[in-house]
């Protein structure tokens, strides 16, 4: 017992025992009485013990997790935004690539080209900028690597397939623009 207030005096006991959660319960409670009866008791296991002491870093990492999904969401529309209209933009170009032959396909791989190289451009930034920051944060990461190559290629995987799905639409809207009205767009 330690000096504090009465209410926050307490004794922990930690109890070892083969009998099951129910029986040892009774009979350390049955103790406790036999000792003082108006002593409190609460008894918990150690798996309840250690579940409630984990409950707060999953409510973050979950929490973080939503931040995260949140932004993958928001990059998604931008991203989706920004090439449609980078196609609006270019409905001529297309339309006369189009009168001159290109295929769908040809069309399609141009406009995803396009978001390819802004992509490529955005990551090589943010992995430069991911390493900085590992570099400045490595104080206060605990038992995990500053440098997580497995994590960064995740990321970055995740990325891609956002932004190819965000590029994918513009560029099936730019193959159903028919020849005639993309040179008739303005």
């Amino acid at each position: 017992m330690y000096s504090a207030p009465d209410e926050l005096r307490r004794v922990v006991a930690i109890v070892r025992t083969r009998l099951a959660a129910g029986p040892a319960s009774r009979a350390i409670r049955q103790i406790a009485a036999e000792l003082d009866r108006y002593v409190p008791v609460q008894i918990e296991t150690m798996q309840q013990s250690a579940g409630r002491l984990s409950v707060r870093p999953r409510f973050n990492a979950m929490l973080l997790a939503l931040f995260a999904a949140i932004g993958l969401a928001l990059s998604a529309c931008g991203l989706y935004g920004v090439l449609g209209f980078l196609v609006a933009q270019r409905t001529r170009e297309i339309g006369v690539r189009m009168a001159l032959g290109a295929t769908p396909r040809a069309i399609v791989a141009l406009v995803l080209a396009n978001a390819g190289r802004w992509l490529a451009v955005g990551m090589a930034c943010g992995l430069v900028l991911s390493v900085g920051l590992s570099l400045a944060l490595k104080s206060l990461l605990y038992g995990i690597p500053a440098y997580d190559p497995p994590s960064w290629a995740l990321a970055a995987a995740a990325l891609a397939a956002t932004a190819m799905g965000a590029a994918w639409q513009p560029a099936l809207r730019a193959v159903r623009t028919g020849p005639l009205e993309a040179l008739r767009h303005e």
